[in-house]
């Protein structure tokens, strides 16, 4: 934590500025203020500086700077992460990787592609798609959310049912250590058994063992032809257990989201859209397919052979298409104008989904009376994402309500956007003593003055 006198910040300032360049260490207050709170809202902290490196030597050189002094960093991305982790909630310099923006060319044989922490998952999603290709990876932060940060999160998104999520797409990676040594693995074998698997370590670290500057990406085949169809169910277990079905039949399934009656009304009020059907339903499922044949007579067949279905609405050209899917990604915004939220993003056994979904309502509002419940999620994974309003930021009467009902189902606390500070406290329902204890040794190795996002992760 930065606690300099006045005479010795002002003498970090100026040595990060010769590192990086004056333009690009950030002081003045309303400059860092973006860079100070996270995106829900609810995390807001305060830093002396904001310094922007532009490629591996630079963030190399900073952090042997502020490792020397004893000074702590939390690397940034875009910050669009929902749980405390990148920014500064107890005064540690800001490390902004949004001017990493090298993007090689991609190598269309090898289907891969090397890019710079700060390039966006947009960016790197077009550039695969002119080269013929794709990345997996989405979700509907794709035009902040930054590759680096998606690392370090290990970031899923709506297409994980079919490609896994980040982890299962990084063959490289390019960072620098809290010892300031680098690791540089970008050659992007497919096979490498020669050991401890770095890029695969980092991944899903939090910026807690080192910063990730660069990585080299899997791409997967771009299917030119899908549809989309909204499929509306009497209740929540029917829901989940069409998914189910569809999953085992359905070769071309890309994507399986769930949104139930509540939030799909909230999304239409708030944008100002019809509703999807002449009546509201207690559940609905948004389901995509796509492959290199039309898969819409295989959705069709697959929506047709459960008989729990009520109502679908089909889409296969591309603005109807959207037009689905904006009632499931435009949920995070329109629940944002109720309120600030409490978010968790759990994971849930398939078999204790349906249970969840029905019942942590329930929990919530005898907690805390007048608290308002969202779910929605990836359902052909497990992992949901519980938004609830109502609630100051700093009232954890829910949090521990919540995370400990996803314990007691034997699910996770965190399923995309890591543990941060919000779910630090609770790491103990997921991981074990002795799993804790290995973390800690990790990162004491590849951190060894704790210099690296220190307040993330790990429980006080």
């Amino acid at each position: 934590m930065v606690d300099l006198p006045p005479s010795m910040l002002a003498s970090l300032v100026d040595a990060l500025a010769e590192i990086v360049g004056p333009a690009h260490v950030l002081t003045e207050a309303d400059v860092r203020a973006g860079y100070e709170l996270d995106w829900t809202g609810r995390f807001r902290g305060a830093t002396p500086a904001v310094v922007r490196p532009a490629d591996t030597a630079e963030v190399a050189a900073v952090l042997e700077l502020c490792r020397g002094q004893g000074v702590a960093i939390v690397p940034q991305g875009g910050n669009t992460g929902m749980v405390g982790g990148s920014v500064p909630l107890h005064g540690e310099i800001v490390m902004s990787l949004r001017r990493l923006r090298g993007m090689d060319p991609v190598d269309v044989a090898a289907r891969q592609v090397s890019v710079g922490a700060g390039v966006t998952v947009a960016e790197l999603q077009a550039a695969a798609s002119a080269a013929g290709l794709r990345y997996a990876v989405d979700f509907g932060a794709r035009a902040t959310a930054t590759i680096g940060g998606s690392v370090a999160t290990n970031a899923g998104g709506i297409n994980v049912l079919r490609y896994g999520g980040t982890r299962e797409q990084l063959v490289g990676i390019d960072a620098v250590l809290g010892t300031g040594d680098r690791i540089e693995r970008m050659g992007g074998l497919v096979k490498d058994n020669t050991g401890y698997h770095f890029p695969s370590l980092l991944c899903g670290s939090e910026g807690t063992l080192g910063v990730v500057t660069a990585a080299r990406l899997r791409l997967v085949n771009r299917y030119e032809l899908a549809a989309t169809a909204l499929v509306a169910f009497d209740s929540i277990a029917d829901a989940v257990d069409a998914v189910g079905v569809w999953s085992s039949t359905l070769d071309s399934l890309e994507a399986a989201e769930i949104v139930l009656d509540a939030g799909v009304r909230l999304v239409c009020e708030v944008l100002g859209l019809a509703a999807p059907f002449d009546r509201p339903w207690p559940a609905y499922v948004l389901v995509e397919a796509a492959g290199h044949d039309d898969p819409m007579d295989d959705l069709a067949d697959a929506v047709a052979g459960v008989s729990s279905v009520r109502d679908v609405a089909v889409a296969t050209d591309g603005p109807r298409r959207m037009a689905l899917w904006r009632l499931r990604e435009e949920h995070t915004a329109s629940i944002g104008t109720v309120g600030v939220p409490h978010k968790f993003d759990v994971t849930l056994p398939m078999h204790a989904l349906a249970e969840f979904l029905e019942s942590v309502p329930g929990r919530v509002a005898v907690a805390a009376p007048g608290a308002q419940t969202w779910l929605f999620g990836h359902v052909g994974d497990g992992n949901i994402h519980v938004n609830v309003t109502g609630l100051a930021p700093d009232d954890e009467r829910i949090d521990d309500v919540v995370l400990a009902y996803v314990a007691e189902l034997r699910g996770s606390i965190s399923a995309e956007h890591g543990i941060g500070t919000a779910k630090s406290r609770w790491l103990h329902l997921s991981r074990s003593a002795a799993e804790i204890s290995a973390m800690r040794a990790i990162k004491h190795a590849l951190d060894p003055d704790g210099i690296l996002n220190p307040a993330v992760l790990l429980p006080a």
